[in-house]
């Protein structure tokens, strides 16, 4: 769809309860599900309108966590809570194959396109409030049928204090608007957090450490960033006090897969065996790792600062989930790192 001919929107699924998703994001990291995955509830979301009739092209996501809970055994150290398989046919107890376990609840955001015009020769995001809400409860029924990085989708049900209803919002064009907008339904997504990227953290942190050691990797700095380090420290006098080295006000930053880079070449369908279809070119691939941050609503500036994106870079061979998110300090610098 040629956007500078159709209309922005946002498709706004408020609360969606999700049941035993894939806590396991990657296998460095685990405790919410990638963005990777919901990129690809986009994409099938995107198809299933298409096969439906629905007129939207969503391009962009955005993900608010409002509660979860990782199915884990508290303790010093925390294991998963494994579900007992059915034995197989033979009688005897099936292998258990360890899986980590969510649930959660989430504000899904979408930016949808439309640029088709109804039978009053309307053009879509200019239709009245019914319209909107009738697509936005359609889309919603959908969303319902589907699973969150392989979550079941709880029905919508009325929740004290709570707004459930999907909202299709029309996106104005003058700026001011646009700020005016965006305040108003940030406050219907508090109390929350949005996942951010924050590559600008592990590029400072790699700087930092580069003063003590000149060897130091993009995997040196985003271990040292994953983690709680404490560090001593010698005064005047002698005395040695240890201080943690993640500063007041440095915010909820965690170690994320970013996306995915590219270990053999391209091949054509069909020419790797067991592959998912024999249609669909293949590629071998290791995942990528950055630093993400999760922010409250209100400390977010625009719509671009929440939005995720699909980004493919052909002659690099990398497949990134990418966020505008801009600190309201210091620029941003980029870099990530694979294992």
């Amino acid at each position: 769809m040629n956007n500078e001919e159709a209309s922005q929107g946002f498709l706004i699924f408020p609360h969606v309860r999700v049941q035993n998703a894939n806590a396991i994001s990657s296998p460095l990291t685990h405790g919410f599900p990638s963005m990777t995955a919901f990129l690809g509830l986009m994409w099938a979301l995107d198809r299933k309108m298409a096969a439906s009739g629905i007129r939207l092209v969503p391009e962009k996501i955005g993900v608010i966590c409002h509660d979860y809970s990782e199915q884990v055994q508290d303790g010093y150290v925390k294991t998963f809570r494994l579900t007992r398989n059915p034995v197989d046919r033979t009688g005897k107890t099936g292998a258990i194959v360890e899986e980590g376990r969510i649930h959660f609840e989430l504000t899904l955001i979408f930016e949808v396109w439309g640029g088709e015009k109804d039978d009053k020769n309307n053009v879509l995001f200019q239709g009245d409030a019914a319209q909107h809400r009738a697509l936005a409860w359609q889309a919603r029924e959908l969303l319902d049928s589907m699973r969150v990085a392989g979550g079941s989708v709880l029905p919508t049900v009325a929740m004290p204090g709570k707004h459930t209803a999907p909202q299709l919002v029309a996106w104005p064009e003058d700026p001011e608007k646009q700020a005016k907008k965006f305040r108003w339904l940030r406050r219907a997504w508090l109390p929350g957090f949005a996942l951010v990227e924050r590559d600008d953290l592990l590029q400072q942190r790699l700087q930092s450490l580069h003063k003590d050691d000149a060897n130091v990797t993009l995997l040196d700095a985003w271990l040292d960033l994953s983690r709680f380090n404490y560090r001593s420290y010698q005064d005047g006098k002698g005395a040695v006090s240890w201080k943690s080295d993640r500063e007041k006000g440095a915010g909820w930053t965690v170690p994320i897969p970013l996306g995915y880079a590219g270990l053999s070449p391209l091949y054509d369908g069909g020419e790797v065996l067991n592959a998912r279809d024999d249609r669909t070119p293949f590629r071998f691939v290791e995942t990528i790792y950055s630093v993400g941050q999760w922010v409250s609503p209100h400390r977010l500036q625009s719509m671009n600062d929440l939005l995720w994106r699909a980004e493919t870079d052909a002659e690099q061979s990398l497949y990134l989930c990418r966020n505008g998110y801009v600190a309201p300090t210091a620029g941003s610098s980029v870099g990530a790192v694979s294992v």
